[in-house]
């Protein structure tokens, strides 16, 4: 029985952090302060929010006009194109809360993840209609479709920097700042990658070639 009331208990939470997320769309300052300090967010919402996200990208490929996306599905690589989103938002929830924490910011790793996966939300709200849209609009309508899929994108970006904001109580030129350093970190961060597996490959490389020498002379 307790079991049960424990169950229904999170479920409803889940149920109100997610439609929470809404209201976090159209009304940022007030949204994204309660989301983390008044504790309105959940894990498992911000996860829906990027599990759906990564959906509605890879079903655009599927569902949305050629006359808006050509796919050469023999070139695609799924794994890649969702790491195109993966990739940038890890980086950026790093580089962010990295960054944020040396000079006062009062989100934490877990907050600076939530937030940014609820700004996310405009995408899959925007892109689902869109794709039915792009099958009925004609090449001479196509301006709409292109400024309407152009919004998803600004939206999300301006709540994400929004919320940022907001968990981190920054002012908005120091949000701004702090939103531009982000983006040069991730790009750190990218360099940084590429040249560790760079010397991963270098020196893995270097090894085969010892063993492989080794055999010969043996």
């Amino acid at each position: 029985m307790l079991s049960a009331i424990k169950n229904n208990a999170t479920w409803a939470k889940y149920l109100d952090s997610l439609k929470f997320a809404f209201y976090c769309m159209t009304h940022p300052l007030d949204g994204y302060w309660d989301l983390t300090h008044e504790r309105r967010g959940t894990y498992a919402a911000a996860n829906t929010i990027l599990i759906v996200t990564l959906i509605v990208r890879l079903i655009k490929l599927r569902f949305t006009s050629f006359i808006f996306i050509t796919v050469y599905w023999e070139e695609i690589n799924i794994f890649l194109y969702l790491a195109s989103i993966l990739l940038p938002l890890s980086l950026w929830v790093l580089g962010n809360w990295g960054l944020t924490t040396l000079f006062d910011g009062k989100g934490r790793l877990g907050q600076v993840y939530m937030a940014t996966c609820y700004g996310l939300l405009p995408y899959p709200v925007i892109q689902l209609p869109l794709m039915i849209l792009s099958n009925v609009v004609t090449v001479d309508e196509g301006g709409f479709y292109t400024v309407l899929s152009a919004i998803s994108l600004v939206f999300a970006g301006i709540l994400i920097l929004v919320a940022m904001g907001q968990i981190h109580e920054f002012s908005g030129r120091k949000n701004i700042l702090f939103a531009v350093a982000t983006l040069f970190a991730m790009l750190v961060m990218v360099f940084i990658i590429l040249i560790f597996f760079s010397m991963i490959t270098q020196g893995v490389s270097y090894i085969v070639s010892l063993v492989r020498e080794m055999l010969f002379r043996l």
